[in-house]
């Protein structure tokens, strides 16, 4: 029977040879790295480990930073229309002194439903804003469970 298996992947060869990041030969054996090898594996592991943790708060900011633009949206559309809210409110003003009911009633109907509108949108945008959390909550974890990992592999 033929053996299928690559050379370096048998179970009669538990030690091979394998390459480093710097393409160096180091072996995969237990005792046979060094000290030097071993502190490079341990160097290589905080390096990636370093990295991830940055990949991953950057993956938490940006989705923090897009709630808040949606809820900062909010926030400007509810200005933007208390701003013609006072407009119209102020037109009411002017119609209440110059002339007839009917004008200044309207103006002033139409006034404070915009400014209830308004008010909606403000109220909501400035919960969308508190409920945003800028702290990367899951990196900081994931960030304390490293430092336990690199803590024991150092033992």
């Amino acid at each position: 029977m033929p053996d299928t298996q690559p050379p370096g992947d048998r179970a009669d060869e538990p030690f091979r040879s394998t390459s480093s990041a710097d393409g160096h030969a180091r072996s995969a054996g237990p005792g046979s790295a060094g000290i030097a090898g071993l502190l490079q594996d341990i160097v290589g592991n905080i390096q990636e480990i370093i990295r991830s943790e940055v990949r991953l708060a950057k993956a938490e900011v940006r989705e923090d930073v897009s709630s808040m633009g949606k809820a900062a949206g909010m926030l400007v559309a509810g200005g933007v229309l208390a701003v013609y809210a006072l407009g119209i409110l102020l037109l009411c003003v002017v119609y209440a002194l110059r002339g007839p009911l009917p004008d200044w009633a309207a103006a002033l109907i139409v006034g404070l439903v915009v400014a209830v509108a308004a008010a909606v949108m403000m109220i909501v945008g400035l919960k969308r804003i508190r409920s945003v959390n800028p702290m990367p909550e899951r990196t900081i974890d994931s960030i304390k469970e490293d430092v336990q990992w690199v803590r024991q592999q150092t033992r």
